[in-house]
């Protein structure tokens, strides 16, 4: 729907807001997993979804058209959810461990074939894995999970982040060496 955004995005103006549908149905997936993967929770990432479609309505008028709206809300996303973040002290919480359950914040798949012992292995890691990303600046693990989980560049990092790109190269690599050395003893295990 990209090439189509544009004239979606007229008729919105034009005084058609029935046609702000289609921008959210086609673009509301992508706004929900990059606000999911940052603050790690459905209910606020379904919050932040809702968040970013009234701000992007809102400035639709200001939207540059040189750029692709997807982008545009794209970023959107990602400043609302790193603002959640920042409110909610998410940081301080987890860190304090016994105030949250990290296993209730992963999404587990069951598999067919996985015995006990390697569903337990499997959630120890996966907890392990979620404490180790929380406990990154809220930079840190955005960069990384901007980096290696929305596979944008090291660019699109910088500018999603209001950042210059060296520094978004430096907080990929310092959240990708926190997360080795954090995760370092599970290797024997996996």
């Amino acid at each position: 729907m990209n090439g189509n955004d544009h004239s979606v995005i007229r008729a919105v103006l034009a005084g058609d807001k029935e046609a702000y549908s289609l921008l959210v149905r086609a673009h509301g997936q992508t706004v929900f997993r990059v606000a999911f993967r940052i603050v790690g929770n459905e209910a606020d990432a379904e919050e932040i979804v809702q968040e970013t479609f009234l701000r992007a309505y809102q400035g639709l008028a200001g939207f540059e058209r040189r750029s692709e709206f997807g982008t545009w809300i794209y970023r959107i996303a990602v400043n609302c959810a790193l603002n959640r973040v920042c409110q909610t002290g998410v940081d301080a919480e987890y860190r304090c461990g016994e105030e949250s359950d990290p296993e209730q914040r992963i999404v587990q798949v069951a598999s067919s074939t996985a015995d006990p012992e390697r569903s337990v292995l499997s959630r120890e890691i996966g907890a392990a894995h979620a404490q180790a990303m929380q406990r990154l600046t809220a930079t840190e693990r955005t960069a990384f999970i901007l980096r290696h989980m929305e596979d944008r560049s090291t660019g699109e990092i910088a500018e999603l982040l209001g950042i210059a790109p060296n520094a978004a190269k430096q907080a990929v690599f310092r959240a990708v060496h926190k997360l080795r050395r954090e995760l370092a003893p599970l290797r024997g295990n996996a």
